[in-house]
C-alpha cells in the first residue's frame, strides 16, 4: 500500500514537473524577442557560459559531485551525455534563429510534431502501453498537425529539425544514467570549450560580446537561469513519466509560443485554425484517459 502511494506521488510530482517545465518553455521566446539584437550563435555560447555556474552551484548544494565523476569514468555514459549535448546545442541554436527570424509558428509547428514524436518513441521504443483512448488522442492530434504540415511546407525543415533534435534529446536523457543536474551539467561542460571559442573570436573582431548596452548585458547574465530551469525541470520529469506522456504535456509550449507569434504580428493561416482545435481535443482526451487511471501510468524500470 505505502509502494503504492509512493509511486503514485511520484508520477503527480512528475505530472507537475512536466507542466511547469513546459510553461516556461512556451514563454521563452519572450526573452528571446527581448535579446533580437544579439546574434544566435551568441545567444547559445551565453546560454552555455551562464548556466554552467549555475548547474555547479546546484551540484554543490545537492552534493552530487559524486555522481558526476561516476558519469564522466563511464564511457557508455560519457558517450550519450556528449551527444545529448550537441542535439540540445543544435536545437537551442535553430529555435533562436527561428524565434528571432520571425518563423516562430514554424518552430511552434517543430515542438508540436515533437510530441507525436516522443509518444512513438515511448511506444515502440520503449515499449509503453497506451489504451484505446490513448490511441484516438494520438491519431486526432496526427489529423491535426498533418493539415499544420500542409500549410508550412515552405519552413517545414526547421519544424523537422527542431522535433528531431529535441525527441533524440529527451529519449536519450531518459535512458542514461545520470540524474537531471549532473546530466545537464557534463553537457554544458561538454559545450563550454566552444562556447568560450567563439566569444574570444568574436571579442577580437569588436564586437560587444557582452551587450551593446547595460540592459542587455543584464538580460544576456539571465541566460542561464532562463534556459536551464525549463530543462533540468524537463529532465527531472522524464525519469517520473512514461515517454509518451510527456509527449502529450508538451503541447502547452508550442501553444504558448504560438500565441505569442500572433502577439508579434506573425500571420495566422487557416490551417492553424483547423489544426488547434483538434490538437486541444487530443490533449483533453490524453488527460482524461490519465485521470481514469488507478494512477498515473509508471515510467518503465
Amino acid at each position: 500500500m505505502n509502494d503504492s502511494r509512493t509511486h503514485a506521488q511520484y508520477s503527480r510530482a512528475g505530472f507537475a514537473l512536466g507542466l511547469l517545465a513546459y510553461a516556461l518553455s512556451g514563454v521563452l521566446p519572450l526573452y528571446f524577442k527581448a535579446i533580437a539584437a544579439v546574434p544566435p550563435f551568441d545567444i547559445v555560447a551565453h546560454r552555455v557560459l551562464w548556466s554552467l555556474p549555475l548547474l555547479g552551484l546546484l551540484i554543490t548544494i545537492s552534493r552530487t559531485w559524486p555522481k558526476v565523476g561516476v558519469a564522466i569514468g563511464h564511457r557508455r555514459t560519457l558517450g550519450i551525455l556528449c551527444l545529448t549535448a550537441l542535439l540540445i546545442g543544435g536545437n537551442w541554436l535553430l529555435y533562436v534563429y527561428a524565434v528571432n527570424r520571425g518563423h516562430l509558428l514554424a518552430a511552434s509547428f517543430g515542438y508540436y510534431l515533437n510530441p507525436l514524436a516522443n509518444v512513438l518513441l515511448g511506444r515502440f521504443v520503449l515499449h509503453e502501453k497506451l489504451n484505446r483512448l490513448q490511441w484516438t488522442a494520438v491519431a486526432i492530434a496526427t489529423a491535426g498537425i498533418s493539415v499544420l504540415a500542409a500549410g508550412a511546407l515552405g519552413q517545414l525543415w526547421i519544424s523537422l529539425t527542431l522535433c528531431a533534435t529535441f525527441a533524440s534529446y529527451g529519449l536519450l536523457r531518459k535512458v542514461v544514467a545520470a540524474d537531471a543536474i549532473t546530466g545537464l551539467g557534463i553537457e554544458t561542460a561538454i559545450l563550454l570549450p566552444a562556447a568560450l571559442l567563439w566569444l574570444a573570436w568574436r571579442h577580437s573582431l569588436g564586437v560587444p560580446v557582452m551587450g551593446s548596452t547595460p540592459g542587455l548585458t543584464g538580460l544576456l547574465l539571465l541566460a542561464g537561469v532562463v534556459s536551464t530551469t525549463p530543462l533540468l525541470l524537463f529532465t527531472a520529469a522524464s525519469k517520473r513519466l512514461p515517454y509518451s506522456t510527456l509527449g502529450m504535456l508538451q503541447f502547452i509550449a508550442p501553444t504558448l509560443q504560438f500565441l505569442i507569434a500572433i502577439l508579434y504580428g506573425e500571420p495566422l493561416k487557416t490551417a492553424h485554425l483547423v489544426a488547434f482545435p483538434a490538437i486541444w481535443l487530443a490533449l483533453g482526451l490524453y488527460v482524461t484517459a490519465l485521470l481514469r487511471a488507478p494512477r498515473l501510468p509508471q515510467a518503465p524500470e
